[in-house]
C-alpha cells in the first residue's frame, strides 16, 4: 500500500500524542460510570475452602489461560510503545493472561515500526490479538493487510476496533463508515484466526452485537463508557476550536460497561464476550465476569504500570489475581466455573 512520508509521520505522532494523553492528562469519564458500583456481591462468612486452593483458570477461543484477564489492546510504532509493548507481554507470558497490541495501521504504512509490535519472542505461547480499525476497510485496507498484521505478530486473533466519535473528532478523522458490516462479514469468512470486534470505550449495544454476531464475528469486546474517554482524549490533539467543543460535548458518550454486558448477554449466551471499559480493579474484574463476561479487559492500569517499571507491571498483576481470588474465596467458590454458575451478584441500585 502506497501510504506518503508525511501520513506516516502523523500516524506516529498520534500514536505518541495518545499515549502523552492517557498518561499526563484528565480524559477519564467524569458523571458517567462502568456501572460496576450499582452491583455487590453477596458474601459467604464460611467459605469452607482454602484460599490457597482457588483456581482462576479458563479457557477463551479454546486457549487455556491463568486467569480471566486481557491486557487491553493500546499502543505500538514508537520507541516508547515498544518499551510498553514488550513490558505487557512478559507480564503476560509470566502470568499466561491473554494481551492485544494497539492499532496495526502504523505498520502498514510504516514496516520498519514492525518491531514495536513485534512481541511473540518474550511471549511465544500467550492468547495474542492483532488490531486494525475496522473503518480502514473503507480506506484501501481488506484481507491482505489484515494477513500482514496477524502473520507479523503470529497472532491467535485479529480485533477490529470500531470508534466511530472519535474518528469524528479526531483531525483528519477517517469517518466513511457505510457498509462496513458486509466487508466485516467477507472478512470473517475469510480470515485464518477469529475475528474479534471491539469498540473503543463507548460500548456495544445488544441489537448491534447480534448483527455482528450474524455477521460471523467471533468474540465481542464491549469497550463500554466510564473508563478512559477517546473524545476528551481527541479533544485535547484539536486543532481548531470546532474539534475541541466535539470533544468536550461527547465527553460523557457511551453505554456503561456493566449495561453492554447484560443486554448483550440477554440476545446471546454463548458468544465469546470480553468486558472491557473503565475497569480498575480485580473487584470489578469479577462482577465483570459475574454479569456473563468470559474475560476481563483492562488499559489505563496496565499503561500506568508498564510506563512505570516491569515491576510496577508484576505487583499490579500480583495485586489483580488476589483481587479476583479473594472475591472467589469470599463468595464460597472454588473455580471461575463455580463462580460463574453462582449467582452471587446482585443489583443494589
Amino acid at each position: 500500500m502506497n501510504v506518503s512520508s508525511g501520513e506516516q509521520a502523523k500516524t506516529q505522532v498520534r500514536k505518541a500524542d495518545h499515549i502523552r494523553i492517557c498518561l499526563e492528562e484528565d480524559v477519564q469519564f467524569d458523571r458517567t460510570t462502568n456501572g460496576f458500583d450499582r452491583y455487590r456481591f453477596t458474601h459467604c462468612c464460611l467459605p469452607e475452602l482454602n484460599l490457597n486452593e482457588i483456581d482462576l483458570s479458563t479457557t477463551f477461543l479454546n486457549k487455556t489461560l491463568g486467569s480471566p484477564l486481557l491486557i487491553s489492546s493500546m499502543t505500538g510504532g514508537t520507541e516508547q510503545a515498544q518499551t510498553i509493548n514488550y513490558r505487557l507481554a512478559e507480564v503476560a507470558q509470566n502470568y499466561q493472561i491473554a494481551m492485544g497490541v494497539g492499532s496495526q495501521r502504523v505498520v502498514v504504512e510504516k514496516p520498519e515500526v514492525a518491531k514495536t509490535f513485534a512481541v511473540r519472542s518474550v511471549a511465544p505461547d500467550i492468547l495474542l490479538f492483532a488490531n486494525l480499525g475496522a473503518v480502514q476497510l473503507n480506506y484501501n485496507y481488506g484481507l491482505g493487510e489484515c494477513l500482514q498484521i496477524v502473520e507479523l505478530l503470529e497472532a491467535d486473533a485479529l480485533i477490529l476496533h470500531l470508534n466511530p466519535l472519535q474518528e469524528c473528532i479526531q483531525p483528519q478523522g477517517d469517518t466513511n463508515f457505510r457498509g462496513l458490516l458486509d466487508k466485516i462479514a467477507l472478512l470473517c469468512d475469510r480470515m485464518p484466526v477469529p475475528v474479534i470486534v471491539k469498540e473503543v470505550g463507548n460500548g456495544i449495544s445488544a441489537p448491534m452485537a447480534q448483527k455482528l454476531i450474524a455477521a460471523g464475528v467471533a468474540a465481542i469486546d464491549v469497550a463500554g463508557a466510564g473508563g478512559t474517554s477517546w473524545a476528551k482524549v481527541e479533544s485535547e490533539r484539536a486543532e481548531n476550536p470546532q474539534q475541541k467543543r466535539l470533544g468536550e460535548t461527547f465527553a460523557e458518550w457511551g453505554i456503561p460497561t456493566t449495561e453492554c454486558i447484560t443486554s448483550i448477554r440477554s440476545v446471546s449466551p454463548s458468544i465469546p464476550l470480553i468486558a472491557s471499559g473503565g475497569l480498575r480493579n480485580g473487584l470489578e474484574a469479577a462482577k465483570a465476569i459475574a454479569l456473563g463476561a468470559d474475560l476481563a479487559g483492562l488499559a489505563w492500569p496496565f499503561l500506568q504500570a508498564a510506563n512505570e517499571s516491569e515491576e510496577a507491571l508484576h505487583e499490579l498483576m500480583r495485586s489483580l489475581l488476589a483481587e479476583i481470588a479473594t472475591v472467589l474465596f469470599c463468595t464460597g467458590n472454588a473455580t471461575l466455573f463455580d463462580f460463574k454458575h453462582s449467582h452471587c451478584l446482585q443489583r443494589v441500585r
